[in-house]
């Protein structure tokens, strides 16, 4: 994996509110930006910012159904998310 991207994945990895995502949509499978943010109690807005980072680096990806959005795990076979559900 390229030195950049490597960096960027663990800096998304390096915020309580994003682990608290990742430990959530792990559990739930799929979840809209609504149900996580009441789960991790974070405003709205937030959580928005926080998927999308997560997104950036590929962790999450999301499938609209409506005009909603569920969020998932993209790749539950990636070595940091492996990683983390022994962690979380």
């Amino acid at each position: 994996m390229e030195g950049k991207k490597l960096e960027a994945k663990y800096k998304a990895l390096a915020n309580r509110r994003r682990l608290a995502i990742l430990k959530y949509l792990l559990k739930v499978d799929k979840a809209t930006v609504g149900q996580i943010a009441g789960e991790i109690k974070l405003l709205f807005k937030a959580t928005s910012k926080h998927l999308q980072r997560l997104r950036q680096v590929n962790f999450i990806s999301y499938e609209q159904i409506g005009l909603e959005f569920n969020y998932f795990i993209t790749e539950k076979k990636d070595l940091f998310i492996k990683q983390l559900q022994t962690l979380l």
